[in-house]
């Protein structure tokens, strides 16, 4: 396969295109025309030192690149695929033939002016350094406002933001040993800070015919090739969403073997070609990424069935389990959720790889501030195409209704469809805004809701909740301060607030411990009662989720009737997981006995419990031991001075009184003044808000991945990720590195059909 790259900003010089002008006088004079000025000049001579400048540095690229193509063609050139870094996929898209060279030069003309108004920041190199470890050090240091722009290959990020947060980023990168080098540009390029310039750009292109590519090109955006009518929109998300260079390659390089030719360069040039470096870095120290397709049984292990056995054949049988309706609905090839982990632990490369895989994972948003999660839709929506299915977590905010509503408000913001809503006891004015906003009635007069809430529950009354409409009261205070319209108010009493239950069992995190076979057969018992009730058109679906990490186990809910299973504590020892290397490292080491129940931090005074992981750790027998001293005394100074002493020395790490002023902290930055007097006032909720401290600081200790104080890492986990370590052990699975989301949900949806298939045969015979 013979791949042809195309250059961006930052490769012009002074000089550059020389041996192309005589050769092609009309394009060049077509140029000047719609240009203003004269091209020859200012890439020869640069009188007014404009070339620097982006309004005239993307046109005159974008036409030394496109004349150096149409001579290498003439050459006898000829190319599989096409790519383009940033203002070079121009290049490689008029070379798809998806517009010719005069409307791409205003495309670029028009690009240029926009991205050059643009201000309010600057951009920075980061050499040495893993994208993960910068998100890290990034995130440890609040810095969210700094965007990841340019991912050029393992070792050479681009970060763009305001200037006063890429100095901070570029002191942070220096002390942990890389080099940060400022970058000569007037704008934080392919970041948010870009979106104004993106929506007049896209304004811009709805004025043009731009057709679909007659040779893959890959896209910045998604690091996969151009699909059918995605041109427009794939050309202005890409002003504000980084570069995949890296994951580019990795694509290409999943296809087969590959030789490439860099158009534009200048070999005799100091350095060489420009992306052929990246290239060959990547080339040398990344995996190809192969898209994951359906696995065929190998010929020599297949049988002679006989002509009246029309039982279809795992891989068909894989997809056809669980319900129709559920997987029509999100447009699923299978009904298999990966449920959302807390902090991001169900990150960005775990939703979208899922989405890639013909299913669906949910953002682990609660634990994540708004800018956090408002990058982490950025980043999904920019690496998914329209038919992907993602969504995101709403985490129940008991004391903080304010952030709910917010977190609302952005994902209503940005478009998002689906959302995975958990701890819910009651509906709140959030998720019924969500809800209602999505609804309306279609050309049949039938009522329809496009925004999905997939409710993860555990007792029989909230699950009624979900499948009843929504509180009438809900949706009268919603109405009357005009967050929904009166016809979405009056269409509220026709649907559920969500089609989709997971009936959650027992499970990693907060869990009631209920037992599958109980609580699924209830659950679908109660849909039925109430879609009779209600009389709704679509059907209810009832999911299982906890527990399933085995093709016993999800095949023991389907067997129960499940419309889908949702996996947790398996992803999280996954490449894509957002765990650190740390913790999978401990998980992959997990068996089924080394789960045990622990306080919840933030039920702390109720009794709500989690599950997490105990082996090696002494998180889960601490955890237990303050929530006893807390049902025991009244206040901190009941307690004996020895045990306070060991509390100070092996689970706070400081002071009593150290840990109070920082929860006093905590709760001022936060807004929390009422929950501050009644601390002050009642010592038995200062007590708590002590002791709820250390549950946080286990949290941060296992997501900050340092081996400092492992022993109070608080690692939230099921028993199923120890079946699913026993079922994988022996196989490439076992070790987390090679544990791909999207593929072991695949395999072990195939490896239930199978021995669904194997256990009906088997009874038949």
């Amino acid at each position: 396969m013979r791949v042809l790259l195309f250059q961006g900003q930052g490769a012009q010089f002074k000089g550059m295109g020389k041996d192309l002008w005589a050769a092609y006088p009309r394009l060049t004079d077509a140029a000047s025309e719609i240009l203003g000025y004269s091209i020859v000049e200012l890439c020869l001579r640069d009188p007014y030192n404009q070339l620097r400048l982006t309004p005239y540095t993307q046109p005159a690229l974008y036409v030394v690149n496109a004349l150096s193509y149409y001579q290498w063609q003439e050459e006898g050139g000829t190319a599989d695929a096409l790519a383009g870094h940033s203002l070079g996929e121009y290049s490689a898209l008029l070379a798809a033939g998806c517009f010719d060279f005069e409307t791409g030069l205003r495309l670029v003309q028009k690009r240029g002016e926009l991205m050059g108004k643009a201000g309010g920041g600057t951009m920075a190199a980061v050499l040495g350094m893993r994208a993960e470890a910068l998100q890290a050090l990034l995130h440890e240091n609040a810095l969210d406002q700094v965007d990841l722009a340019n991912f050029n290959s393992p070792t050479q990020l681009v970060i763009a933001g305001e200037a006063a947060a890429i100095q901070s980023a570029a002191a942070l990168v220096t002390a942990r040993g890389a080099r940060c080098v400022p970058l000569n540009v007037s704008a934080p390029f392919h970041s948010r800070f870009m979106r104004p310039a993106q929506e007049a750009f896209a304004a811009f292109l709805q004025d043009f015919a731009l057709t679909d590519p007659k040779i893959p090109v890959i896209a910045n955006t998604t690091a996969r090739p151009y699909e059918l009518g995605q041109v427009a929109t794939l050309l202005a998300k890409q002003i504000a969403s980084p570069v995949l260079w890296t994951e580019s390659i990795r694509y290409l390089m999943g296809l087969g073997e590959f030789t490439y030719h860099e158009v534009g360069s200048d070999p005799a040039r100091i350095g060489g070609t420009v992306l052929g470096k990246l290239v060959d870095e990547i080339r040398l120290t990344e995996t190809p990424l192969c898209e994951v397709k359906t696995a065929q049984a190998p010929a020599a292990a297949t049988t002679a069935v006989a002509t009246e056995d029309v039982s279809p054949r795992a891989d068909d049988f894989a997809e056809s389990l669980g319900s129709a309706a559920f997987r029509r609905r999100h447009g699923l090839k299978y009904a298999y959720v990966a449920g959302a982990m807390y902090r991001g632990t169900s990150s960005v490369a775990l939703v979208v790889r899922m989405g890639q895989a013909g299913m669906i994972g949910y953002l682990g948003a609660g634990g994540l501030s708004l800018v956090e999660i408002e990058s982490a839709i950025q980043a999904i929506q920019s690496q998914l195409q329209p038919h992907e299915p993602y969504g995101l977590n709403l985490l129940a905010a008991h004391d903080d209704p304010a952030f709910e509503r917010a977190t609302v408000e952005l994902y209503l913001r940005y478009g998002v469809t689906r959302i995975e809503a958990a701890a819910f006891m009651q509906m709140t004015p959030a998720l019924v805004l969500f809800r209602l906003r999505g609804m309306y009635r279609d050309v049949d007069g039938k009522v329809r809701c496009k925004h999905h809430v997939l409710a993860k529950v555990s007792r029989l009354e909230v699950a009624e909740a979900f499948m009843s409409p929504p509180p009438v009261h809900l949706v009268d205070a919603l109405l009357k301060e005009n967050a929904i319209t009166p016809e979405q108010a009056k269409l509220a009493a026709e649907l559920p607030m969500s089609h989709d239950i997971c009936a959650e069992a027992d499970s990693g995190g907060h869990t009631d411990g209920h037992i599958p076979t109980i609580l699924l057969p209830a659950m679908r018992q109660l849909g039925r009662t109430l879609s009779e009730r209600y009389a709704y058109d679509e059907p209810l679906c009832v999911g299982l989720g906890g527990g399933i990490g085995t093709p016993a186990s999800a095949a023991a809910a389907f067997a129960m009737g499940a419309d889908f299973i949702l996996t947790g504590s398996i992803n999280q020892c996954t490449v894509e997981s957002g765990a650190t290397d740390t913790v999978k490292t401990l998980l992959q080491g997990a068996g089924i006995h080394d789960m045990a129940y622990a306080p919840a931090g933030d039920m702390f005074e109720l009794g709500g419990r989690v599950q997490v992981l105990k082996k090696g750790l002494l998180f889960p027998m601490r955890a237990n031991k303050l929530h006893a001293l807390y049902t025991h005394y009244e206040c901190l100074e009941d307690i004996p001075v020895a045990i306070r002493t060991q509390l100070e020395r092996r689970y706070f790490k400081r002071s009593l009184a150290e840990v109070w002023e920082e929860a006093l902290q905590h709760m001022r930055a936060n807004g929390r003044l009422n929950d501050i007097t009644q601390a002050q006032a009642n010592p038995k909720i200062r007590m708590a808000r002590v002791f709820r401290w250390y549950f946080a600081y286990a949290t941060r200790l296992a997501f900050g991945g340092s081996p400092e104080d492992l022993v109070n890492y608080q690692v939230q986990c099921g028993p199923a990720l120890g079946a699913f370590n026993q079922w994988v052990k022996g196989t490439e699975f076992e070790a987390w590195p090679q544990r791909d989301v999207g593929t072991i949900g695949i395999t072990l949806m195939q490896a239930t059909a199978q021995y669904l298939r194997d256990g009906i045969l088997g009874m038949q015979s």
